[in-house]
C-alpha cells in the first residue's frame, strides 16, 4: 500500500529545508499517540515508553530523507518503533542479566504498581495474558489485535511471511483465551 496524500505531503514539508521541522513536527503530533500506545503495551512503564518514543522520533528524524515511500509512512513507523521496543527490552535483559521470564515478571511487577491498576477488571486482566505470551507473539497479537494491522503491513513491519504471521497470531489467542480462563 503507498503513501498516502496527507503523508506525501509531510515528507515533502520535511524535505525543504524552510519547512523541515514543521513537517516532522505534523508528523508528530499525527503518529505520537498511536506510537505511543503501540511501545507501551511492549515496554509496559510509561516512562520507558515515553524514552523508547523519543528514540524512535530522534531515528525518524535522521531518517526521513531515505524512506522510500514504497510502504506507507504508518508501516514505516511501527517497523521503527517496534524494533526500537525489542531492543529496548533486549538492554533491559541484558542490563540485569536475567532470565526471560524474570523480564516478563518484571513487566507483569511493572503493570500492577501502575496506579490506574485494577486487578479486576478485564482489560487488566488481558494486559497479564498478553504479558506472558513470548516476546514476538506479544508483538504480533499488539499488531493485529489493538492496531488492527493487516497482515500484509505487519509482514513489512516484522520482515516475516503473512502465513508465519497468522499461526503466531493464532497460537498467542489461544494462549490469551486459556489465561483468561484460568487465572
Amino acid at each position: 500500500m503507498a503513501v498516502t496524500q496527507e503523508d506525501k505531503e509531510l515528507i515533502a514539508l520535511y524535505g525543504q529545508p524552510d519547512t523541515k521541522e514543521k513537517g516532522f513536527t505534523l508528523i508528530v503530533r499525527k503518529y505520537q499517540e498511536r506510537l505511543y500506545w503501540h511501545i507501551r503495551r511492549l515496554v509496559i512503564d510509561h516512562e520507558d515508553a515515553n524514552d523508547v518514543l523519543q528514540n524512535v522520533f530522534i531515528k525518524v528524524w535522521k531518517s526521513l530523507d531515505s524512506f522510500r515511500e514504497d510502504a506507507r509512512l504508518y508501516t514505516w513507523l511501527y517497523k521503527i518503533a517496534t524494533n526500537e521496543s525489542l531492543t529496548f527490552l533486549d538492554q533491559q535483559k541484558r542490563k540485569s542479566a536475567i532470565s526471560l521470564s524474570d523480564v516478563e515478571t518484571g513487566l507483569s511487577n511493572k503493570l500492577q504498581a501502575d496506579t490506574q491498576y485494577d486487578a479486576n477488571k478485564v482489560e487488566w486482566k488481558l494486559q497479564k495474558a498478553i504479558l506472558s505470551l513470548p516476546e514476538k507473539q506479544r508483538v504480533v497479537f499488539n499488531l493485529r489485535y489493538y492496531e488492527e494491522m493487516p497482515y500484509e503491513e505487519m509482514s513489512r513491519v516484522l520482515e516475516t511471511s503473512e502465513g508465519a504471521l497468522k499461526a503466531s497470531y493464532h497460537h498467542a489467542v489461544k494462549k490469551v483465551e486459556e489465561f483468561l480462563k484460568n487465572n
